[in-house]
């Protein structure tokens, strides 16, 4: 066996394992008290912000931030893009790891766990946008694990349950985009009923397209600082097709962002123009949003496309960064900053040390589990008896 396929140089115990393990244990502590005590004593939620750090951060940044599995399945499965075929299993392994952590997240914000199927098997909520979002979430959740699982019996030497899911893999890859199309979509949808509590700049007719839009972006920036820190960090656990296919990806999915964020730029300023908020710019919010469209998405947007032609690598792994946070941006002015920007300044909400912890703690049992797979499995690396048949 190689050192891929056994682990072998895995670094011992140090500073990042300890850090780890220290969050890791006080995200337990934080989850019992959680549980025991409730969201009162633990958040500082309220009527006026019943969606506070975990619906913002965790759910609207995790799904968007998730989209890079559908969007690079959709290039090479359909799109026959087979040049970013070494992006795919990694791709998919972000995007599954991130819908898992999202649903956690939700059981801290909605608590009772058990009963989060009861929508779907004791009183259906068909006429709900969140009813259609959990449930194309759960599905698509559903989608990413078999996706996924032609890794995990690669790695456990199952070749006849690896073939059956390669046959089904463009039925699963259009699933994935027509559930992720939907869902993407329908987060946006949740704020139409609102209006009157979202600031004119950021409340439209359009936020489920804007949402879907960025969701394309987000995937694609996604996939790039991966795949930057994974070769950074990971790069023993490469091959060499994956070292020679890193600036494909890079370059290509930086030329297709530069497209989509320019989409997406003239989308928000068509929306500004049909909704006719012009006046709203000269304002103090009007400088926050000026921010986020000029400095996060339509900056990065020139940034992309100057990088992706002169072939900077490195340019375009910075500004895939630039972009990722520019999508976390936009989401928490959606659901934080721009949500009841009506109310006096001591009425907004300002998350909790204890909000603040459990998201560290979900984020980092993320990375503890992305470790562990591409560690153990035929993620960054053509497993040697499957070579031939991708």
């Amino acid at each position: 066996m190689s050192d891929q396929e056994t682990g072998k140089g895995r670094s011992s115990l140090g500073p990042f394992h300890i850090i780890t393990g220290l969050i890791l244990l006080f995200g337990v502590f934080l989850t019992v008290y959680r549980f025991t005590q409730g969201l009162g004593p633990m958040t500082n939620l309220s009527h006026e912000y019943p969606w506070g750090l975990w619906i913002g951060f965790d759910l609207l940044c995790g799904v968007a931030l998730a989209a890079g599995g559908f969007v690079t399945t959709a290039a090479c499965y359909i799109f026959g893009l087979k040049k970013y075929h070494i992006a795919v299993r990694p791709a998919v392994l972000t995007a599954m790891l991130g819908y898992l952590l999202v649903v956690i997240a939700l059981t801290y914000d909605v608590g009772r766990p058990w009963r989060l199927p009861y929508p779907f098997v004791v009183q259906s909520g068909t006429t709900s946008v969140l009813f259609e979002v959990a449930l194309c979430v759960m599905i698509y959740l559903l989608t990413l694990i078999a996706e996924y699982s032609q890794v995990a019996f690669e790695w456990l030497r199952m070749s006849v349950a690896r073939s059956m899911v390669m046959k089904v893999i463009l039925f699963l890859t259009v699933l994935g985009v027509i559930l992720s199309t939907m869902h993407q979509s329908s987060l946006g949808a949740l704020y139409l009923i609102a209006p009157s509590k979202m600031h004119p700049l950021w409340y439209s007719a359009y936020i489920p397209v804007y949402f879907f839009v960025s969701s394309i972006v987000a995937g694609l920036s996604m996939v790039i600082v991966e795949m930057s820190l994974a070769r950074r960090f990971m790069r023993r656990k490469m091959d060499e097709a994956h070292e020679r296919g890193y600036e494909d990806v890079v370059l290509g999915f930086g030329k297709a962002a530069a497209f989509v964020l320019a989409g997406y730029v003239s989308l928000k300023v068509l929306g500004l123009a049909v909704e006719n908020d012009w006046g709203y710019l000269v304002t103090g919010f009007g400088g926050l949003f000026l921010i986020e469209l000029l400095g996060f998405f339509a900056l990065p947007a020139y940034v992309f496309a100057v990088a992706a032609r002169e072939r900077r690598v490195g340019l375009v792994k910075w500004t895939a960064l630039w972009a990722v946070l520019g999508i976390v941006l936009n989401r928490i002015n959606v659901s934080l900053i721009a949500y009841n920007w009506n109310l006096s300044v001591g009425e907004h909400y300002f998350p909790g040390w204890m909000e603040f912890g459990l998201t560290i703690f979900i984020v980092t049992l993320g990375l503890v589990l992305y470790r562990y797979c591409v560690t153990r499995m035929p993620v960054l690396y053509e497993h040697p008896e499957y070579t031939d048949t991708h």
